[in-house]
């Protein structure tokens, strides 16, 4: 169901904002995530994009080709690859699945670019 702009909406599930826990260990501040039932209102709606996905898979094989690893590292190095190529698969992320993402002010002043249609219901 497309939300205009202007329309009242609630989180459907919990939504990250900033990075997960294991950035907390290089100085990135820890898990923090907007609630399921938060109320928003929609100032803006778009299409997804896959462009930066496809930037970022382009970067990754480019920064590692040609790297001479041992056994070790090439099995770690294949592990975060696949786990590149699923998060930036399409059906991963905002947007997935509908086209459409979204922009939403929510009631505690936060504001979130990109939620895609399954994240969100009408208030």
């Amino acid at each position: 169901m497309p939300y205009p702009i202007g329309a009242k909406v609630k989180l459907t599930r919990d939504v990250p904002v900033t990075a997960d826990g294991r950035a907390a260990g290089i100085g990135f501040p820890g898990p923090l995530s907007l609630a399921t039932g938060l109320t928003g209102t929609v100032t803006g709606a778009g299409q997804a994009s896959t462009g930066t996905a496809d930037a970022l898979r382009a970067s990754f094989e480019e920064q590692l080709r040609g790297a001479r690893l041992d056994s070790f590292a090439t099995a770690l190095v294949d592990d975060l690859r696949q786990r590149v190529i699923a998060a930036t698969a399409p059906g991963a992320g905002p947007g997935a699945g509908t086209g459409t993402s979204y922009r939403v002010r929510f009631d505690n002043g936060f504001v979130l670019d990109g939620l895609d249609e399954s994240a969100l219901t009408p208030a």
